[in-house]
Formats: structure tokens, C-alpha cells, sequence
């Protein structure tokens, strides 16, 4: 049950774009939020709004009335999220192992065809958690 927990908690890709636009922005409004993510993610004012209100209420961002409008800003810091998606990656996929990771990465000293491969897509997985 406690992993399920976990990987609720692991903002879904559109969610980890606002919120990648909110670290880097440091706070802003839904325009803002929405300008940032234009160039990878096309996204109606509406559905970055619907999104930031999720991340609100699961407490991942902070908002305040600004007039007419909100200002949001992250309440989570971008490596708490990382370590968070770390962890689960690892409990998935490694038992939990730091350990186990690292030979996957390395390899085990027996020359194997598919060994860089395998570490190339590994370290690939690890960026991609880690952005």
C-alpha cells in the first residue's frame, strides 16, 4: 500500500510541466503558467487552470487572489519531487536498492552485448525522473 501512496504523489506529465513552469517562473498566474509550457504542451487557458486548481488541492502548489486572478506558486521543491519519482523508480524496479541500480548501471564485470544499451536506456529513465 505504501508504494501505491508514493506514486500517487508523482505529478502525471502535464502537472510536472506546470510545475516545472512554476519553479522556473517562481510564481504566476494561469497566462504565465500557460506561456511557459506553449512551446511542448498547446494548452487552452482553461485546461492549465483545471490543472493548476489539482496541483492546488493536492497540495503541491499555493494560490492567492491577485485581483481577479490567482497567483500560484510552487509549495514543493523541484527536488522533492525528484527524490520522491527516485524512490519509487528504485522500489519498482530495484527493490529499493541504491546498490542494485548502480551495478544495473555499471554492469557486472561479464562482458554482454546489450550491457550499454541497457545502462544508456537506465540513465535515460534516471534523467527523465529526475527533470
Amino acid at each position: 500500500m505504501r508504494k501505491a501512496r508514493a506514486a500517487l504523489n508523482i505529478p502525471p506529465p502535464l502537472e510536472l510541466a506546470c510545475l516545472n513552469a512554476l519553479w522556473s517562473l517562481g510564481q504566476g498566474a494561469v497566462k504565465d503558467v500557460r506561456q511557459s509550457v506553449a512551446d511542448s504542451h498547446p494548452l487552452a487557458y482553461t485546461t492549465v487552470m483545471t490543472v493548476l486548481d489539482r496541483l492546488a488541492r493536492r497540495g503541491l502548489i499555493t494560490r492567492r487572489k491577485t485581483g481577479r486572478a490567482f497567483v500560484y506558486a510552487p509549495a514543493v521543491s523541484r527536488d522533492s519531487i525528484r527524490r520522491l519519482a527516485l524512490k519509487e523508480f528504485l522500489d519498482s524496479y530495484f527493490d529499493s536498492s541504491q546498490d542494485r541500480l548502480r551495478e544495473f548501471l555499471q554492469g557486472s564485470g561479464k562482458p554482454e552485448p546489450e550491457r550499454e544499451a541497457r545502462a544508456a536506456a537506465a540513465s535515460n529513465v534516471l534523467d527523465t525522473a529526475l527533470l
